[in-house]
């Protein structure tokens, strides 16, 4: 700014009522360089002083410049005056004299034009409104940083304690700088402690933000509300506002038309809002600061017509079969850029007009939009379990927030709630709904690795889905089921459930059935070490999957084709796959940091160990941010034994990558609570990775390569009594029975 003055170059500074405009302004205007070069000849003119009219801003420039000229029509008689020597000019608040529905506008905004156009003036605007002259570089002036912010309000509060107590308020405030300043200010003239000052703002919100001065945030706003073009705009300018307000991203700006049918202009209008810095862009939305939002948003929800009405709209968007064989099913994509906002409508609307019943319907309606286009967990679970056990929609809503925390892999919390499910559907007497709560919970209990329990659960769905005479319902009950048995190693029973799942599907018509079919028929090759017959699946479910953008399908065939791939020493095939898996979790999370492990097991394979680290840190992160806490845990011991591989010094090449294989699946055998088999597989594979551990850095580097399958040369073995024990080790563990295992 320093630089632009001193190069004469007029810039205007925009941006929301205390955003900080007039005091970057006053910055530069007493900068030590500005003094040193304009010395007395810097002008500051506050435009809300005097009224929005060319006479009286002709008559306040010539008294600050000292022209002498009483009453000036245009700026001729001030020329010489003004052309004399070089100064800065500084037109603050100009909003309210450069408003165009102001009524002088014209001749007000050609004098402040002609004056920008002075080769020896540095014109400094600052305003709320961007109408501007074009000579002006425009700046938007940002909110504070975090540090910044920070800085600001202790500087006001005067506390040598600087509590993390303040940091989450800030970021609430959107680090806006007059919202901060008035926030410390009433905290220092109350004498608050940070408690007290944390309490009262959870309690009063943007109400706390006025000083004994009756400085406050509330006239801030209104004087923007007041203006000449925010009072052209009509009387729904003001409730359009509070759904801007309402909204934590705003409205979506190609939604404007579907959102608000009855109102003609309401693009202009939204235009406008930016124009007087009520509101900005960001990401495809009108949204504002949130000082703004919190003033401005409705403090009763139901008493406002525009906000029903909208909820109206956005409820009815909801109320339509969503399901990949449905028409409707593209179209419901859009839930993935606006689910902030239907999941705070909900969340409000659960509380104001909690006995509708319209309401918790769409909220399941809103669940399935997650579940199949963007699997996170959603803050409406406490209200939903909440719920009185006859409550109608009550089982309805848990069934799909259960399949909501595949998304953390939480399966002992989506356990728990199919079975709350569960039961509430069999006190009905709803068999249908219990059969498919039965196929979630035995799913559920195959990742669990619960393949007992699970088998008998898919079992007792499929004889309520034959007794009804549902087909399709049968097909994916009898995929489910195949899945199971071919965990269990059950393989020959698993390829005729799935077989039999084909065969009750119709030829056309029914691609998602048939595509769910092919996965599994993958996953029981798969599992069987039938490779070809594996790859031959997953590509017909890529080949069904990718007109139809099924993203969770298209995953899931290239994660395990990466799979393959990688085992089978493919890399270049397997990358690509693992790519692609990549590409098609955009909006899963968990599942994008499951092929980042996948990605990680590949580079190890490659020695490619530094690209490896990375990548699990990634992962790592995701994982937290979750709250996936076991697959967190599972990827720091991975780079555990990344990190201990590149730190050694022994030389050792290759790299132990099914260590890291059991430390990926290991979550599976911790949530298990009869899981009996797979923890003593666990154990046992534990035990050969510290025999084989020690044969590597005791005896020869070499060995750990071998194993019963692939014995040593003879020639390795002669080196000494104690080689030779930590040689046949892990052969020796690898021999051991099961049983020998199931005590320890």
């Amino acid at each position: 700014m320093v630089d632009l003055a001193e190069n004469l170059i007029p810039i205007a500074l925009i941006g929301a009522g205390g955003i900080g405009k007039t005091s970057i302004a006053l910055a530069v205007l007493h900068h030590d360089r500005i003094k040193q070069r304009f010395v007395n000849n810097r002008r500051f003119i506050r435009c809300d002083r005097f009224p929005a009219s060319s006479a009286h801003l002709l008559r306040r420039l010539s008294s600050i410049i000292g022209a002498g000229v009483e009453n000036p029509e245009d700026l001729d008689p001030l020329r010489t005056r003004l052309s004399s020597r070089e100064m800065v000019i500084v037109l603050d608040n100009a909003e309210s004299i450069l408003d165009p529905q102001g009524p002088d506008a014209r001749r007000i905004y050609a004098v402040v034009e002609e004056l920008s156009r002075f080769d020896n003036i540095w014109l400094c605007i600052t305003s709320r409104i961007s109408t501007i002259p074009p000579d002006c570089k425009r700046f938007d002036v940002p909110t504070l940083s975090v540090d910044a912010a920070r800085d600001t309000f202790y500087g006001i509060y005067d506390s040598n304690d600087r509590s993390d107590l303040i940091s989450p308020i800030l970021e609430q405030l959107d680090f806006h700088p007059l919202s901060i300043t008035l926030l410390a200010t009433v905290g220092y003239q109350n004498k608050w402690d940070m408690g007290r000052l944390t309490r009262e703002w959870e309690q009063r919100r943007t109400g706390v933000l006025q000083t004994q001065h009756n400085n406050s945030l509330a006239a801030a706003i209104e004087l923007s509300l007041a203006s000449p073009m925010f009072q052209e705009l009509g009387p729904d300018a003001r409730a359009l506002l509070e759904i801007v307000a309402f909204f934590p991203q705003g409205v979506d700006e190609n939604n404007l038309e579907w959102l608000f049918p009855t109102i003609s202009n309401g693009t202009e209008i939204f235009d406008k809002f930016c124009i007087l810095s009520l509101a900005h862009h960001s990401n495809g939305f009108y949204t504002m600061l949130a000082p703004l939002r919190d003033y401005l948003s409705p403090k009763d929800p139901m008493a406002s017509p525009l906000l029903c009405a909208t909820k109206e709209r956005y409820f009815a968007r909801l109320l339509v079969d969503i399901h990949p064989n449905e028409p409707n099913f593209e179209e419901s994509r859009w839930i993935t850029s606006d689910d902030v906002n239907v999941e705070h409508l909900l969340d409000v609307f659960t509380t104001f007009d909690a006995n509708s019943e319209g309401v918790w319907i769409a909220c399941a309606c809103f669940l399935g939009h997650l579940f199949w286009h963007k699997k996170r967990l959603t803050i409406l679970r406490p209200k939903i379990e909440g719920l009185p056990d006859d409550h109608r929609s009550k089982p309805d809503c848990l069934s799909v927030l259960a399949q909501l925390f595949d998304s953390v892999g939480n399966w002992v919390e989506k356990k728990r709630l199919l079975i709350c499910a569960s039961d509430l559907w069999r006190e009905r007497g709803s068999d249908n709904e219990v059969a498919w709560v039965l196929m979630m919970l035995s799913g559920t209990n195959r990742v669990a690795g619960l393949h007992k329990e699970g088998i008998r659960q898919a079992r007792e769905a499929l004889e309520i889905y034959e007794r009804l005479g549902d087909t399709g319902q049968q097909a994916i009950c009898l995929m489910t089921l195949a899945s199971l048995l071919s965990s269990d190693k059950q393989f020959d029973t698993a390829e005729e459930a799935a077989l039999r799942a084909l065969t009750l599907l119709p030829e056309e018509g029914d691609q998602f059935r048939v595509c769910q079919s092919h996965r599994a028929l993958g996953s029981i090759y798969q599992s069987n070490g039938k490779i070809e017959k594996a790859v031959h699946h997953y590509g017909i479910v890529l080949a069904i999957a990718t007109p139809f953008g099924w993203n969770n399908d298209l995953f899931v065939a290239h994660f395990r084709l990466a799979e393959l791939f990688r085992d089978e020493g493919r890399f270049d095939d397997a990358q690509a796959h693992v790519e692609h898996a990549k590409s098609h979790a955009v909006n899963d999370k968990y599942s994008l940091g499951c092929a980042m492990e996948v990605q990680v097991l590949l580079w190890c394979k490659q020695h490619k160990l530094e690209e490896a680290k990375t990548e699990v840190l990634r992962a790592a992160d995701i994982f937290d941010k979750l709250g996936a806490a076991e697959k967190a845990r599972d990827c720091r011991e991975i780079l555990r034994a990344i990190e201990e591989e590149l730190n050694t010094v022994s030389g050792q090449s290759g790299f132990n990558c099914e260590l890291l294989r059991v430390l990926t699946l290991r979550s599976k055998f911790r949530e298990a609570s009869d899981g009996i088999d797979g923890c003593v597989k666990f154990f046992k594979s534990i035990f050969l990775q510290i025999a084989r551990t020690l044969s590597l850095h005791l005896s020869f580097p070499c060995m750990a390569t071998f194993s019963s399958n692939n014995p040593p040369p003879c020639s390795c073995l002669f080196h000494s009594r104690t080689s030779i024990l930590f040689l046949v080790l892990p052969f020796v563990v690898e021999s051991l029975p099961e049983s020998y295992f199931m005590y320890h």
